[in-house]
């Protein structure tokens, strides 16, 4: 964390500092992380990544006002490809979307465009923007999962710090070949500025050596106590699992729940395939 603060990358982010909520459009309001902020840390070269994804965003909150000044309300869906130069940070991209609040927009594809040109350009790639009404956005009807919880596995740990090599030999030689997906609801991070908590579900699914499912636990609990944003830690968590366990197949889905009116749900993979379309109960 201290290592981040150091770099003044993020001296500039309104994140954790007093602001004034602006309720007329105002894209400047919009603030991008290099996503190099913690790829470096993990040696992983920006123009080749190891893996493919995306950062899907919902917006709980989106207002705006048609041409008549009467309010519209929706529910958006946002997404970033891993490979754009910057993320968007949470607390701006609230800011931003309060600023549609009281304008005036001919149209919702008026709105659409608005957004998908400035975050876009904030996030160094093309963005993409879906408007839904409230009471019918297909992407956000909750679906049974097929993966294994391996929340109730009768573990002892007192490893709370982001412990990557509580990995080691979890799916080391002689273990059986297998295809399956797992998830965990007791992935808890904290914000690294504001060290305020980030909960999610975690879905992993992979080929190969059968991970040890216990070790796969502790290791997910030792982010209990650390700072990172959403995307970080669910690039590093890919990034582990790679190392320590080599899969033939591998990837991580986290959906995290809302805070602010929005959720975070990144998702990486060793092969191209879009995330699910579907959330948990807690989001």
């Amino acid at each position: 964390m201290a290592k981040y603060q150091n770099s003044g990358l993020l001296e500039g982010l309104t994140l954790g500092k007093a602001t004034d909520y602006s309720d007329q459009y105002d894209p400047s309001l919009l603030q991008g992380v290099p996503r190099s902020l913690n790829r470096d840390d993990l040696d992983i070269d920006q123009s080749k990544l190891p893996f493919f994804g995306e950062d899907i965003w919902y917006g709980y909150e989106v207002s705006w006002l048609n041409a008549k000044g009467k309010p519209v309300v929706a529910v958006a869906e946002f997404h970033f490809p891993c490979s754009s130069d910057n993320l968007i940070e949470s607390k701006s991209f609230k800011l931003y979307l309060n600023s549609f609040n009281q304008t005036r927009f001919g149209s919702q594809a008026q709105v659409i465009e608005h957004m998908t040109n400035d975050l876009s350009k904030v996030a160094g790639a093309h963005a993409t923007v879906r408007l839904f009404p409230v009471d019918n956005c297909p992407p956000l009807a909750i679906a049974a999962t097929k993966a294994t919880c391996i929340d109730e596995l009768d573990i002892e740990i007192d490893q709370y710090q982001y412990q990557p090599t509580l990995l080691a030999d979890a799916a080391g030689k002689g273990k059986k070949q297998v295809t399956e997906q797992l998830v965990s609801h007791l992935l808890k991070s904290n914000c690294l500025i504001t060290n305020q908590p980030d909960w999610a579900s975690v879905y992993i699914s992979y080929t190969g050596n059968e991970i040890d499912k216990e070790k796969l636990l502790k290791y997910l609990i030792s982010f209990r106590d650390h700072n990172e944003f959403h995307e970080q830690c669910v690039e590093r968590i890919y990034c582990d699992i790679q190392q320590f366990c080599n899969p033939k197949y591998l990837t991580v889905f986290a959906r995290y729940t809302r805070r602010g009116g929005l959720d975070i749900n990144p998702y990486r993979s060793s092969l191209p395939s879009n995330a699910p379309s579907s959330r948990s109960l807690r989001q």
